[in-house]
């Protein structure tokens, strides 16, 4: 099935990239000034996936991620402020302020939990869709990881489980070709594909090359009907790129680990300008222009009550720690 994708449509995705990319880019700013003192990963280039899933999603799927975890956390309907608040360790923040960037959780909209550890979110995330098969709910559980969890054992063990159960849960891989320095030649076989290995684990796959949105929706779409219609589970890959660094908000590009031509070949696919572009009379469109203030207005608000917010104190470990 071939789902129709138009200017709305165009505008909604617009919409919640544009929210990703100048929270990312505000968080890139107030960083240097030692305020927010957990390591974070931020999303600047890799914002299509969660622009779209947001879209495709509901409140009662469930929803497990990884270190780079805010785009998805925010798509899923993650609390703004709870967010910026958890970077500033406050105990206003979705994790009382213990997690920081790369351990974020928002039970009230099902995104149970993102972790540090590269593969460790993803049998919380079979499990969870098992939960769903035993609560007979109809709802999916969305396992975010990237190509470099695809190298570790728990993987292939959270696979062959959710096949073996049949259970209702859509892995979605975001290739950015990285982990940290290395790509994928000194990591993984010469000419294998991931989406092809994982077919021959025995999973429906998806696949996409480079940022092409329409390919993108439709790809996304699909799995996620698969998923719901038969209950059973499905594996996307979508290759995307991220601009900065590994961990932080610099440009590392003088480290010399990605070819030049590749970062402007990557560039010039930003979703940004090539939705602007798509939204028929983009800069002469009221509603977009407003929907732009308004976002900047809620992110300043943000970083205003995560500022203002108590900090997490040795009292307040004390009474989680003990708390029923």
């Amino acid at each position: 099935m071939v789902h129709s994708i138009n200017s709305d449509i165009y505008k909604k995705i617009y919409k919640n990239a544009f929210l990703i990319r100048e929270i990312e880019k505000r968080i890139a700013l107030e960083y240097p000034k030692q305020e927010i003192r957990c390591p974070t990963h931020l999303s600047i280039g890799q914002e299509l996936v969660s622009s779209i899933v947001n879209l495709l999603t509901s409140k009662k799927d469930y929803a497990v991620s990884t270190h780079r975890a805010h785009a998805h956390y925010l798509s899923k309907g993650g609390d703004l402020n709870a967010f910026i608040a958890e970077l500033y360790g406050k105990r206003t923040g979705c994790s009382k302020g213990i997690g920081g960037s790369m351990h974020l959780i928002d039970t009230s909209v099902n995104f149970m939990g993102s972790s540090a550890i590269v593969g460790n979110s993803i049998p919380l995330g079979v499990g969870l869709a098992q939960a769903a098969r035993l609560k007979k709910n109809n709802a999916i559980s969305l396992v975010f990881l990237g190509d470099g969890a695809t190298e570790e054992g728990v993987f292939y063990e959270s696979v062959n489980y959710a096949i073996i159960k049949n259970l209702p849960v859509l892995f979605v891989c975001e290739n950015n070709f990285y982990s940290v320095y290395s790509n994928l030649t000194p990591r993984q076989p010469a000419k294998r594909k991931i989406h092809k290995m994982v077919a021959g684990l025995g999973l429906k796959t998806f696949y996409v090359k480079n940022h092409k949105i329409d390919e993108y929706y439709q790809a996304l779409f699909k799995s996620f009907e698969y998923v719901r219609k038969n209950q059973s589970p499905a594996f996307i890959e979508l290759e995307t790129y991220r601009y900065l660094e590994h961990c932080g908000y610099l440009d590392d590009d003088h480290l010399i680990y990605r070819d030049d031509a590749e970062i402007k070949k990557w560039k010039k696919l930003d979703i940004i300008p090539m939705l602007e572009r798509l939204i028929i009379d983009f800069k002469n469109d009221s509603e977009i222009q407003r929907f732009k203030k308004r976002t900047l207005a809620k992110i300043e608000k943000a970083f205003l009550f995560a500022k203002k917010s108590e900090p997490l104190s040795y009292e307040i470990l004390e009474q989680l720690k003990y708390a029923k």
